[in-house]
């Protein structure tokens, strides 16, 4: 997609559609009465109708006739003066950009000013643009041999309008910055759909390896004898019952002079079928996205490169299959995991922290001032809260704080769950050193009590994105399918630092 940044009057744009933000109760802007003028009255009267009032995402399409050089004007609401400035011009204008794909519209031109909110600069409403526009616009089809005529076309431009030729160079910054985070949730998001016969570790490999010879960065892939070297057995202990060879996919990146790194770690279950501990039928085609967490790393290293970020980085995500068979793991199993420490695996569907684990442990090596570790963990999340919040939980309140500020800025929310030492207890084994599941109570609690035993040597937060990883219905600016969750939570709190 193609955006252009230029001073103009939006009502003198020969465009398919002109969009122009309307804000709930407030008094019309000069733009919009002039508007109301040549269109004969046609939005005086849809307010007083009610059929348009401006609220949070709501639209109204209008044909200009020959009355516009514009085909079309799109009022979308941004609703009252409240909450998040950005977050809400995200999902006005992913809702608008997804409305007019619909229509088989295939440009627009958007009047940049009227969508300036109290609090938000241009450039971060120009970014907000950006993001919402072309993750609403969205799509997974390559699959589809068929376009038929509900098939919506791709995006292919957009006009950013605004008042002053001295404001083009700030819009222009928060555009650019929105494509290269753009680049890494889209990334992320083809990943996760990506069918589970097409992904197999090898083909997480691959990619990080394409994105890692256009940036630059150093990417480095452990397969299976090097694993074995390692002593990475709960790794390979959950890979053993896939004939896919696991992997661990290592990216380097190096620009924060001799600062010590962060380390980001993602969860890389190409597909889960619970292994032994057979995971029911229904939804288990959705298990092609228990990686997630992977995919979220690699997205977040494509566009932090992009970006040039002032920092150095280092991704890890732990490949595996996890699929019953002869020779897969079973409950009552004992792995010695790359710390040394034992694990009694009590389920074998609680594998993502088996994988964890050894990359926790890996990360070490480092030497890392912090690690961030992001897995579609458990499915006691989503029974806490729901899809609408990723958990986070870690060993250092400031990082999560950081965090949590981080979600409410570019809407990827996050809520702090416990921690405290009680939790430990549940994870305790007769046999071992721990077990891989504490039971039906406090599950994604204890999955991270289990993740805390292996991140003792540095600071360390757990992003469990079980619930927002995936999206069953569709929401502004996230169509069904891989949401790409983490990407710009991840790079928002990394520029913040």
């Amino acid at each position: 997609m193609d955006v252009v940044i230029r001073k103009g009057d939006p009502l003198k744009q020969k465009t398919s559609c002109i969009v122009i933000a309307v804000s709930e109760g407030k008094a019309p802007t000069k733009t919009l009465k002039a508007l109301d003028e040549v269109l004969d009255g046609a939005i005086g009267k849809a307010q007083r109708e009610q059929e348009f009032r401006g609220k949070h995402k709501e639209i109204l399409l209008l044909h200009a006739g020959r009355r516009l050089p514009a085909e079309r004007v799109l009022l979308v609401g941004l609703g009252k003066e409240k909450g998040n400035g950005t977050e809400r011009l995200r999902q006005a204008i992913g809702t608008a950009a997804s409305h007019l794909q619909g229509k088989k519209v295939r440009s627009f031109a958007l009047d940049l000013s009227s969508f300036l909110l109290k609090g938000v600069s241009l450039a971060s409403a120009a970014r907000a643009a950006v993001e919402g526009a072309t993750l609403g616009c969205y799509r997974f089809d390559r699959y589809r041999s068929e376009n038929g005529a509900e098939t919506p076309p791709e995006l292919g431009q957009i006009l950013m309008l605004v008042e002053k030729q001295g404001e083009i160079r700030e819009a222009q910054e928060g555009a650019t910055q929105a494509r290269a985070i753009c680049r890494g949730v889209v990334l992320a998001r083809d990943l996760v759909n990506e069918p589970g016969n097409v992904k197999s570790p090898e083909h997480l490999a691959a990619k990080a390896r394409e994105l890692a010879e256009e940036t630059g960065i150093s990417c480095t892939v452990l397969g299976r004898a090097e694993l074995e070297v390692e002593g990475m057995g709960a790794l390979l202990g959950v890979a053993q019952g896939s004939v896919r060879e696991p992997r661990l996919i290592v990216l380097e990146y190096r620009a924060g002079g001799g600062s010590a790194p962060v380390a980001l770690i993602g969860k890389g279950v190409v597909f889960d079928a619970g292994g032994i501990s057979l995971k029911p039928a229904e939804k288990m085609e959705e298990m092609k996205m228990d990686m997630a967490g992977g995919a979220a790393v690699l997205g977040t290293l494509l566009s932090a490169a992009l970006l040039k970020l002032p920092v150095n980085l280092v991704g890890i995500v732990p490949a595996v299959e996890n699929l019953p068979s002869g020779s897969a793991i079973r409950p009552g199993d004992v792995l010695t995991s790359l710390s040394k420490k034992t694990i009694e695996v009590i389920n074998t569907d609680a594998e993502g922290r088996l994988i964890l684990a050894d990359a926790l442990t890996y990360a070490r090596r480092f030497n890392p001032r912090l690690v961030i570790d992001l897995a579609t963990l458990t499915g006691a999340c989503i029974i806490a809260l729901g899809h609408h919040a990723s958990a986070v939980l870690g060993n250092h309140e400031g990082l999560i704080r950081q965090l949590i500020r981080a979600g409410e800025r570019c809407g990827e929310r996050l809520w702090q769950l416990p921690l405290w030492e009680e939790y430990a207890g549940q994870i305790k084994s007769d046999i071992a050193d721990v077990k891989n599941t504490g039971g039906r109570p406090a599950g994604a609690i204890t999955a991270a009590a289990f993740l805390q035993k292996f991140a003792s040597d540095f600071n360390w937060a757990h992003l469990d994105i079980a619930g927002t990883a995936w999206e069953d219905k569709g929401r502004p600016y996230t169509p069904k399918g891989g949401t790409g969750v983490g990407v710009r939570l991840l790079i928002d709190y990394l520029q913040g630092k």
